[in-house]
């Protein structure tokens, strides 16, 4: 009865699977069969306009870019520094229990709670307005419950013999995280931060509460410049009637995708490197 059972959810799980990717790759199609006519250096080159055939995505690139790399540097040095302080050093206090059990429920918070806290704390009370380091930072919260989770589990995979031979060589504690587990352990660490960051670069609710603006005619050039992001520029002109703003909305996703992947092309790369490294 169990092996049939179990039968039955791995055919289950096939079926989810083969369904989710046919449903992905109609999307896909849809939407390189209304955009990539669109696609070209100049809409890659010029900034929105009222025009369809004039507008462009320089601006909403950047800017996604400063965003989303801005994130990562705020999200993945404080994520790994909470994950190493509660699987290493806090494991028994119940200040690490209370920050464990909140990083677990925090995971599950929508995505606007995100933008009003932002607003209130980076925007409003530390004086950020409507720039990229309130935007990231915003979006650092988001990713942060992902990559705490990911880099402890990373952690725990590290085999105690590491540890221990470590401390019998005379090494600290300290020294033993950071030149043998935390290196062992980055490959996992990278996995959570492509997932983390791969959420966060789809975002528009909580850049919208911030004050991400929808129309902006230059690109950042600072952490305290003015912004938009693809994923915003992609609902104006969605929301536009003419047909022609459509299609321009389908190349910027063909656009935002190819960031998506080839930011997470550039990360699996260096895991996978570390992971080499790792088994020789």
């Amino acid at each position: 009865m169990s092996k049939q059972m179990d039968l039955l959810f791995q055919l289950a799980s096939l079926l989810t699977l083969v369904v989710a990717l046919a449903a992905l790759g109609a999307l896909v199609f849809d939407i390189l069969s209304d955009g990539a006519s669109r696609l070209s250096w100049a809409f890659l080159n010029n900034i929105a306009s009222r025009n369809a055939d004039q507008a462009g995505v320089y601006h909403a690139l950047m800017g996604t870019i400063w965003v989303i790399t801005l994130t990562g540097a705020l999200a993945l040095p404080i994520g790994v520094a909470a994950a190493i302080y509660l699987e290493e050093y806090g494991t028994r206090s119940r200040a690490a229990h209370f920050i464990e059990l909140n990083i677990a429920n925090l995971a599950a918070v929508p995505s606007i709670i995100y933008g009003l806290l932002g607003l209130g704390l980076f925007v409003r009370l530390m004086g950020m307005g409507q720039s990229v380091m309130a935007g990231a930072a915003t979006l650092a919260l988001l990713a942060l419950p992902v990559v705490i989770l990911s880099t402890r589990e990373a952690l725990r995979t590290v085999p105690s013999s590491i540890r221990e031979g470590s401390y019998a060589l005379g090494a600290t504690k300290w020294q033993t995280i950071w030149n043998q587990v935390l290196p062992m352990a980055l490959p996992g660490v990278l996995t959570g931060l492509i997932l983390a960051l791969s959420r966060a670069i789809g975002e528009t609710a909580p850049l919208i509460t911030i004050g991400a603006l929808t129309y902006i005619p230059f690109a950042p050039d600072s952490v305290w410049s003015k912004f938009t992001v693809l994923p915003i520029q992609i609902f104006n002109w969605v929301s536009r009637p003419q047909v022609e703003f459509k299609t321009n909305a389908a190349a910027a996703i063909l656009v935002l995708l190819v960031l998506l992947l080839s930011m997470n092309a550039i990360a699996i790369f260096v895991r996978d490197r570390y992971q080499r490294q790792g088994r020789v």
